[in-house]
């Protein structure tokens, strides 16, 4: 893959909407390589829809607590296995996977953040300080973040500044947390402010529920980032983002499928009658 794209978007835990996304030829005409999925589809057994084509990635604790995953990554299959790792997160909302190449390595953290606390901040800040090393430090290259996540926050840096009634006292206290948050990680913005993510389901008005953040040193290797109103789907108030980056993607050698209705029937025919002569007795033949 000559870039690294990313799809990502929060579902409302709808299998229709999620197999819809799968199966839209828009994943292969982009060349989408990482699947960032908030609020997924999970069925009884504790697994989500994949094709194939797709490996999905869940958060640690998926399976080990009684707690909603809420996160899932889904990797391009085709991308090398070694070439990208999880890393743990004690979260059953994070997702965190780290590729890497010759250009560096690049880790993508995948969240869904609750709108009720702000526990999920805590957490990405103390993850941070606590693997500087393995987030930051390469041999070779550059180390790049990129966040992608339904926040749930509302604040005039990324909404529409206009749209007041959004930014009471409580919401943009929430928000400047967040804020904080991504100073410190020395993160900024990827996706335009003013883009509309998310659409109210009662008043049909629309607001940005979700983010995307890049390490501020990385800004030049977007090729672009921007939301996808015409691929919305089904069962969904959320808009997917796609997210572009001018880095390369290990990926497996495609292996060739022999195409058999190219086969020269009356040969093989001919030579089949050949070896049954070789082999059986004439008196059977």
């Amino acid at each position: 893959m000559d870039h690294i794209a990313v799809w990502q978007q929060n579902v409302n835990k709808s299998r229709i909407c999620q197999h819809n996304i799968l199966s839209n030829n828009e994943l292969v005409s982009k060349g989408i390589s990482i699947i960032a999925l908030q609020e997924p589809a999970i069925d009884a057994n504790g697994f989500t829809l994949a094709l194939k084509d797709w490996t999905p990635i869940y958060p640690t604790l998926h399976h080990k607590t009684d707690s909603t995953t809420r996160a899932v990554t889904l990797i391009k299959a085709s991308i090398k296995t070694d070439s990208w790792k999880q890393i743990d997160f004690p979260s059953c909302d994070v997702m965190v996977i780290q590729l890497k190449g010759e250009w560096g390595k690049l880790t993508v953290v995948n969240v869904y953040n609750d709108c009720q606390n702000n526990k999920t901040i805590r957490l990405l800040t103390n993850f941070h300080n606590s693997n500087q090393a393995e987030i930051t430090q390469t041999n070779s290259g550059a180390a790049h973040i990129l966040w992608v996540r339904d926040f749930n926050r509302h604040h005039p840096y990324w909404d529409d500044p206009r749209d007041t009634r959004l930014f009471t006292t409580e919401a943009t206290a929430a928000a400047e947390k967040l804020i904080k948050a991504i100073a410190d990680i020395g993160l900024d913005l990827a996706l335009p402010s003013g883009i509309p993510t998310h659409v109210h389901n009662v008043t049909k008005l629309w607001s940005r529920l979700d983010q995307v953040f890049i390490s501020d040193h990385s800004e030049n290797l977007l090729i672009s980032c921007d939301a996808q109103p015409d691929q919305r789907g089904v069962n969904t108030d959320h808009l997917p983002i796609l997210t572009e980056l001018n880095l390369k993607a290990d990926v497996a050698p495609e292996e060739e499928i022999h195409n058999f209705r190219e086969v020269d029937w009356d040969e093989f025919r001919k030579e089949l009658s050949t070896q049954l002569d070789k082999l059986l007795p004439p008196a059977l033949l």
